[in-house]
């Protein structure tokens, strides 16, 4: 009944044909034909005697055999690759459960999961927890809870009992997609087959309530779980303090906090923890209580870190109050935490986000008089900002002053891009064609949807010898 719910794979095949490969590595590619080799020859049940090959495992390897395998024996190949991930010497990272479901397109043939164990048992093939963990990953990776399950269900069929991993994977997925119901009903079911939930389990559960709103009974879980002698770590109370902030229960988030403070050391907030508090706050626009966070974090000798700071400032900024970044940036400069110009840096982005041009500009200006050197994102931005607000001739004024603070190898191609179109099209010829030569000078490139812009101004102003060269930066590297 429930494999009829299920759509059928119909792309796999194990038929031969003949195929073009592409080039490797010479030692990939070895490894590649004698796998693919013996799929071609073995046809059912060839994991017996696969592990008889002595070829390299590799990602290389793999790769291959399942880019040959992927249009007409894509059966073979997903069985090779569920074979691979329990060889004793290889192990698939997560970047290759993400090529298998794209090559063999699982997200949208959830099929292919069935196919594969009916495969086994049709073939009367010998399995092992190892394989089912490995296509439980291939269930995590393409996000398919009720596939999960049923192969769950299907572990009895091999004489196999899952374990607490197995059931985790299974319940992140149905936590993942909303389902606390059958989350909740799997991590009942594990105490029936003798199985203890782990701090995982508990993680995972804590964190699907919070995210569908059901903040009582995350609370509840979380008592339950130190009821049952799980103590909870950092992470369980950080995953439940998340879920206060985001659910806008900052109350509770700052008694939960409290109780984390007295707590020890596998208890105590880290950065991430006030971070998120702190965050939640500035949201809804309340400073005056961020910063309290801040303080407490401070004291309690945990220093705030670049999201922290950012996320003050651009609060600070939203509501104006200048003066006050400058008591925050000189509090935080003197923890030793951070530089003077990290969070000048910071507070310029935020000016220009906050479209405080006028202000940003007069600050940027006075960090270079200072002898501040900004980072390159604050260098290109400002730059950018300048120029979409049809005022180029002043950003490459500003940019003269970069350069002369030893900036400029920060500024990137677009921001020099952008700076030249805008000075040509305002007809600032000097400016235009001095730019154009560092640019060459430097190796920059200029961008391709300024090219023609470009090269039509230097026409028409007798610099024509510098198109060739402006040009072939343009090209495609």
């Amino acid at each position: 009944m429930l494999r009829s719910s299920f759509p059928r794979l119909t792309l796999f095949s194990v038929g031969p044909r003949n195929r073009k490969f592409s080039t490797l590595q010479p030692a990939a590619t070895s490894s590649a034909e004698q796998f693919y080799a013996h799929l071609q020859n073995h046809g059912a049940n060839f994991e017996k005697t696969l592990a008889s090959i002595r070829a390299k495992i590799d990602p290389l390897c793999v790769s291959e055999v399942l880019r040959r395998c992927s249009v007409d024996r894509s059966l073979l190949g997903l069985r090779f690759f569920i074979w691979a991930g329990t060889h004793s010497t290889y192990r698939h990272s997560g970047h290759m459960y993400r090529k298998a479901c794209e090559i063999f397109r699982i997200h949208h043939n959830p099929g292919a999961i069935l196919e594969v164990l009916e495969s086994y048992r049709a073939d009367e093939c010998s399995v092992n927890l190892k394989t089912v963990k490995v296509v439980l990953n291939l269930c995590k990776e393409a996000k398919l809870a009720d596939e999960a399950v049923w192969v769950l269900r299907k572990m009895g069929d091999f004489n196999l009992g899952a374990d607490t991993v197995s059931y985790n994977v299974v319940i992140r997925l149905f936590c993942q997609k909303g389902d606390m119901a059958t989350a909740g009903m799997l991590m009942r079911e594990m105490g029936l087959v003798g199985l203890r939930p782990d701090m995982i389990t508990f993680v995972e559960m804590i964190k699907g309530f919070c995210n569908v709103g059901e903040l009582e009974s995350a609370c509840m879980l979380f008592q339950d779980m130190k009821e049952q002698g799980c103590i909870p770590n950092t992470v369980v109370f950080s995953t439940l303090l998340d879920g206060f902030c985001k659910n806008g229960s900052l109350e509770r988030a700052l008694e939960l906090l409290t109780e984390m403070e007295k707590g020890s050391g596998d208890c105590g907030p880290n950065v991430v923890t006030y971070t998120s508090v702190i965050q939640s706050f500035c949201s809804q626009g309340l400073v005056v209580k961020a910063l309290a966070v801040l303080d407490r974090m401070i004291n309690q000798g945990c220093p705030p870190n670049r999201v922290t700071v950012r996320a003050l400032v651009d609060c600070l900024c939203a509501e104006g109050r200048l003066e006050e970044v400058d008591e925050f940036i000189d509090k935080v400069v003197s923890g030793g935490s951070f530089s003077i110009a990290d969070c000048n840096s910071s507070l310029i982005v935020s000016l220009i986000r906050l479209e405080k041009l006028e202000e940003a500009e007069r600050r940027f200006i006075r960090m270079l008089s200072s002898e501040m050197r900004p980072d390159g994102m604050t260098c290109n931005m400002i730059l950018r900002e300048l120029c979409s607000t049809g005022r180029p001739f002043d950003a490459f004024m500003l940019f003269r002053e970069i350069d002369k603070a030893g900036c400029s190898a920060f500024v990137g191609s677009n921001a020099f891009s952008e700076l030249l179109v805008g000075l040509t099209e305002l007809n600032h010829k000097e400016e235009a064609v001095t730019l154009a030569r560092l640019m060459l000078d430097r190796g920059i490139r200029l961008q391709a949807p300024y090219v023609d812009n470009v090269v039509k101004f230097l026409k028409n102003s007798d610099e024509s010898e510098l198109i060739p060269e402006l040009t072939k930066v343009g090209k495609p590297l």
